[in-house]
Formats: C-alpha cells, structure tokens, sequence
C-alpha cells in the first residue's frame, strides 16, 4: 500500500484527490494539509512514501517545503502538482529534489503512472513540462552553472554505465533497466550509486536532467 500525502492550500483540490486517489486500492490518503509548514508538522508523525506537493501556499511554498523534506526525510518522493508550469518554479523544484513536475490537468491515469514510476526509482514530467526541462538545462549546461560538464572522457564512464544512463535518461525504472540489459536490480542500484559518484549528482532525476542536457534525446 503506497501511502501519499497531499498538499495543497485549496480544500476542494486536496479533497478530491483523496476521494480519486482513495479509489485506487493501491494508494491509501493518509493526511491532506494546506501549507508547506503542516507538511513538516505533520511528518513528525506520519510515515509517508510520496508528497503531492502545490507550488503556491501560504507562508512556505512547495518548493521550499521540497527543500527541508528532501534534507530531512530523503527517502520519501515528492511530485510537484500544479498549475503552474513557470520555469523557475521547474528548476528549483528539481534542484531540491523533486522526482516529478505534473500540471493539475493531468488524467488519473497519468497521476497514477507517475506515482509507481516515482517509486519504482523514475521519474515524471507533464509533456507541457518536459521540453522545458530539456531546454532549460541545456542552456544550464553551456553556462558556468553546477551542470556545466566539459567533456565525456572526463567522467571514465564504461559502456555499460553509458547504457544505463541512456536508459535512466528515457524515463526506465531500475527493473526496467535490469530487464533490458540482463543484469538484477541490485546489479543495477550499485551502478547507479558508482555513476552518481562520478559525476558528482545526487539523483536519478539530476541525472536525466545531465542525460538531456548534453543533447541527447
């Protein structure tokens, strides 16, 4: 059972989600609150897999709230669910740790998906959301920004830690990857952790991010 927590400082949105998300007999609604402050307050005593997380609410944004969960909870995910697809709101979402950007507008179905692709170690960006990603970190990546890279060689990647970067770069859960390349998921986890150390990133979505910077697609 997937235990969520949502965020949101409009009653009728937080209470709808529940009412959907509680029909999914995979997903259980274990606390909706109104602000990044009762996100904190409540995690004190709720144990939760994923945030649903507004961008705008009083006194605390989504975004920082992101920040001090990631810092302070690092295992637990957290899905930026907004209206709002501004482009600074995108970057610092991501920068804190956010594994996924979904606009309100989103189906069920697509909420649904991106909650088990979360968990399962992916990542989920609305369409809307998704070229601005790549735009954005491409220029990132031609700046003097913490993403600026100089050369592939640099890095001593192997093949097959290229192989598995592409693969976290599309979107691929680590059972998806072991799957493709025909090695197990713990297999997999340690590559993941020995490529993250060399390139000096701190996640899986900071990684695709790196994937998509350098021009790939």
């Amino acid at each position: 059972m997937v235990k969520i927590m949502i965020a949101d400082d409009q009653q009728l949105i937080r209470e709808s989600l529940k009412i959907i998300l509680d029909s999914d007999p995979s997903f259980e609604v274990v606390k909706v609150v109104g602000s990044g402050q009762e996100v904190l307050d409540s995690l004190k005593t709720e144990s939760v897999d994923i945030i649903l997380m507004d961008v705008r609410m009083p006194n605390m944004s989504g975004v920082d709230c992101t920040r001090i969960v990631k810092k302070e909870y690092p295992n637990i995910k957290v899905i930026i669910l907004t209206t709002f697809d501004d482009d600074e709101y995108i970057y610092d979402a991501l920068k804190y740790g956010a594994s996924g950007y979904l606009l309100k507008g989103c189906s069920l179905e697509e909420l649904s998906s991106a909650i088990h692709s979360v968990l399962s170690g992916g990542a989920c960006f609305n369409p809307n959301v998704a070229g601005k990603v790549a735009q954005f970190f491409s220029q990132m990546a031609n700046s003097n920004s913490e993403f600026s890279f100089e050369h592939e060689e640099d890095f001593d990647l192997s093949d097959t830690e290229c192989k598995i970067i592409a693969q976290i770069g599309h979107g691929y859960s680590n059972k998806e990857i072991a799957q493709k390349l025909g090695f197990s998921e713990g297999t997999i986890r340690n590559y993941l952790s020995v490529i993250l150390d060399k390139l000096d990133l701190r996640d899986r979505t900071q990684l695709a991010i790196w994937y998509l910077s350098r021009g790939n697609k």
